[in-house]
C-alpha cells in the first residue's frame, strides 16, 4: 500500500520509449503482486501450468519485461528481504484482511457468485519463495541481474536511484520518493483502462513519473520535510495524525517546519516516528557493483516456459526474438560509445 502523498506530487504522462537507454530498478513484490492480482482466468482463478503451479507472475514479469526491453529499457528486478520489524503492525493488518477475504471466497464459491468470486480471488494472492526462485531463475535466462535486498526492496532500489546505479524506480509506492528515489515511475508498462478491485468501475490509466525534485521544489520543502509529511499521513511503519491528509500535512509542514513541531502545537504523539524518519534517511541496503546484462539463452527460455510451465511456444517464441534483438542493440550501443 504505502504512504498516500499522491496530492502533492509532481505528475506527468510519460512512455516507455521517453526512456530508452535508461537503467531502472523494479519494486519486485510490489510488481509480482499486481500480476498475481490481475492475471486470472474468467473464473478468477489464476494462471496454472500443467502441474497445477501458478505461472500469473511469470507471465506478467516475461512480458512486460519484453516490453522494456524493445523499449530500450534495462530492467532491474530488486526482491524484498526481511521486512522491517516496524511494519509488523502493518503485515499482521493485511493477513486479517486476506483471512476475511478468504473466508468471503469461501462462501462465495459455495453460492456460486462468479463476480464475487473473480473480485475476492484478486485479494488472497501470496508470493511464496518458489515463485520468487521461478522469476529470479527466468530473469537469469533472460540475461538481465536481479538484486537480493536485505529488507525492503523498495528501499533497496530507491537507493540505487538516489546513488546513480539507476535512473529511477517502478513501483506502484509512493515510499520510493521518501527512501529517496531521484524518478518513480507508476503505472509503468499500464495504458488504457483498468477495472478497480471489488468494483465494476473502469478509469484510464497512464503511465506517469514523478520527480523528486520538482515535487520539493514545486512544494517549497526538503526531502526531510517530505518523510515528516508521509509520517504523519501514515506509512507501512507508523499510523498517522487523525484526520490529516497529505494537503493538510503540507500545510502543517509549511506552517510548523518539522515534525516535532507539529506534534507540539497540535499535542499530539506518533508512536516510533523517530525510527520511522531514520529508516526513510537510511535504510538497510545492499552494496551493489556493476549490474551486467549477459546475452540471453533462448533455448532455456523455451525450456522453462513451455517445457516447464506449459506456456505456448507459439506465443512465447516471438517474444524471445524481441529479446535476442534487444541484447543485440544493447551491445551494439556499447560498443559505439566505447
Amino acid at each position: 500500500m504505502g504512504v498516500d502523498i499522491g496530492d502533492i506530487v509532481d505528475r506527468r504522462n510519460t512512455s516507455l520509449k521517453d526512456h530508452s537507454g535508461s537503467t531502472l530498478a523494479v519494486d519486485a513484490y510490489n510488481t509480482i503482486y499486481q500480476f498475481l492480482s490481475s492475471i486470472r482466468q474468467p473464473d478468477g482463478t489464476p494462471l496454472m501450468d500443467k502441474d497445477g503451479n501458478v505461472t500469473s507472475h511469470l507471465s506478467g514479469v516475461f512480458y512486460r519485461t519484453t516490453s522494456m526491453l524493445e523499449n530500450g529499457i534495462r530492467p532491474v528486478y530488486v526482491f524484498d528481504g526481511k521486512p522491517s520489524q516496524l511494519k509488523n503492525r502493518t503485515i499482521e493488518e493485511r493477513r486479517k484482511v486476506k483471512e476475511k477475504s478468504r473466508i468471503e471466497l469461501e462462501e462465495a464459491m459455495e453460492q456460486g457468485d462468479t463476480e464475487r468470486i473473480r473480485s475476492l480471488s484478486a485479494r488472497v494472492s501470496y508470493i511464496t519463495s518458489a515463485m520468487v526462485q521461478d522469476i529470479k531463475e527466468l530473469l537469469s535466462y533472460m540475461g538481465l541481474p536481479h538484486v537480493q535486498a536485505p529488507s525492503e526492496g523498495e528501499a533497496q532500489a530507491s537507493v540505487m536511484s538516489a546513488r546513480g546505479l539507476a535512473d529511477g524506480v517502478i513501483s506502484q509506492d509512493f515510499d520510493c520518493l521518501l527512501f529517496g528515489a531521484k524518478k518513480l515511475f507508476r503505472n509503468f508498462a499500464f495504458t488504457g483502462r483498468r477495472k478497480l478491485p471489488g468494483r465494476n468501475i473502469y478509469v484510464n490509466v497512464m503511465p506517469e513519473e514523478i520527480d523528486l525534485e520538482r515535487t520539493l521544489t514545486v512544494n517549497q520543502i526538503t526531502r526531510d520535510q517530505l518523510i515528516d509529511i508521509g509520517i504523519m499521513v501514515g506509512t507501512d511503519f507508523n499510523g498517522g495524525l487523525k484526520r490529516v491528509g497529505p494537503k493538510s500535512a503540507l500545510s502543517l509542514i509549511k506552517k510548523h517546519k518539522s515534525l516535532e513541531n507539529v506534534l507540539a502545537a497540535k499535542n499530539a504523539t506518533i508512536e516510533n516516528y523517530e525510527q520511522v524518519r531514520e529508516l526513510f534517511r537510511n535504510p538497510p541496503y545492499a552494496e551493489v557493483g556493476n549490474l551486467a546484462f549477459f546475452p540471453p539463452d533462448p533455448e532455456k527460455i523455451m525450456s522453462f516456459l513451455c517445457d516447464r510451465h506449459s506456456f505456448s511456444p507459439q506465443r512465447v517464441q516471438p517474444y524471445v526474438d524481441i529479446i535476442i534483438k534487444s541484447s543485440r542493440n544493447r551491445s551494439q550501443s556499447s560498443l559505439d560509445i566505447f
